[in-house]
């Protein structure tokens, strides 16, 4: 099946404990479509870049067989550019500066080729936008994938559950599920954001794991615990990436393969994390991916007997 992604591509520069960049390759799209290359996925790229966009990027996405055909170059204008700070803890962050340049033009073109894909993943974005993708498609994705943040149900409530009520897999951390719903339980919270559209309900926990919600049904799985943690800056994006990639590839939507997606989504996550930007993605093979897989399933694979004597 084929995937469409829509989302920034952007520079970051960031600052952790453990070092700082100066401007370097991100956004959601760039992280979500070299994940997507792991798995050979099908995968296809709308998002928007200014002249400052170094060709070697978009030779580097070319050369993983990512199509970037969608993504519009504004010759006389600037890319997107996020700068932060991150704490001893790496769960909090300051933002030190966000230059939104050509982003805030952004109309998403969306190839003739892209607009059949079966698969759709809408990055972190103003709903607005979101909503114009899916019109712009010939028909309705068989999965519609959303990421948001707490910044778009500050600002855009009503656009934003517009775009959740046509939502089949919302992705989103557990500070946004609760503000989203106003209930303090996950399991809660997750009931009551089902009921305003999406099927599938995931909540990020960071280090602490995932939780997928379906129904009156829950997974769960854990984070890994790695010796080295550099840059969680583009794990959630990772994530998604991987979760989507997985699905298309497999062209299955089942509550049990929704599972082995976030599991995928999640071990490539692990790898993003251990070096800054998109370094470390750039280097994962499939072969890698299944090695941290299995890890997770020794770290949660387990038997029980109480009948022993």
């Amino acid at each position: 099946m084929k995937l469409l992604v829509v989302g920034s591509m952007a520079f970051d520069a960031i600052e952790t404990p453990f070092g700082k960049t100066d401007k370097i390759l991100g956004g959601a799209a760039t992280y979500i479509g070299i994940a997507s290359s792991v798995l050979k996925t099908d995968v296809s790229l709308v998002s928007v870049v200014g002249g400052d966009f170094p060709q070697e990027y978009f030779d580097m996405l070319k050369n993983r067989h990512v199509n970037v055909e969608g993504v519009e170059i504004i010759c006389d204008g600037k890319s997107f550019f996020w700068s932060g700070k991150y704490h001893n803890d790496l769960n909090t962050r300051d933002t030190l500066a966000t230059e939104v340049n050509v982003l805030s033009q952004f109309d998403p073109k969306v190839p003739g080729h892209a607009q059949e894909a079966e698969v759709l993943l809408l990055g972190n974005l103003d709903p607005a936008i979101q909503l114009s993708v899916l019109k712009k498609m010939k028909k309705r994705p068989q999965l519609v994938i959303l990421d948001t943040m707490n910044f778009w149900m500050d600002t855009t409530w009503e656009t934003l559950m517009k775009m959740i009520a046509q939502t089949d897999v919302i992705t989103i951390n557990d500070e946004e599920a609760r503000q989203l719903s106003g209930e303090y339980s996950l399991v809660k919270a997750a009931q009551k954001i089902s009921q305003m559209g999406p099927k599938y309900v995931i909540i990020k926990k960071g280090e602490h794991g995932a939780l997928l919600f379906y129904e009156d049904k829950v997974f769960a799985i854990p984070a890994l615990l790695l010796e080295d943690v550099f840059d969680p800056t583009g794990a959630g994006d990772t994530f998604a990436g991987g979760f989507a990639a997985h699905l298309a590839k497999t062209g299955d939507f089942s509550f049990e393969n929704m599972k082995s997606a976030v599991i995928v989504g999640s071990a490539m996550a692990s790898y993003t994390v251990e070096k800054f930007g998109t370094e470390r993605l750039q280097e994962i093979t499939k072969d890698d991916l299944q090695k941290r897989i299995d890890e997770f399933k020794q770290l949660t694979t387990f038997e029980v007997s109480l009948n022993a004597e």
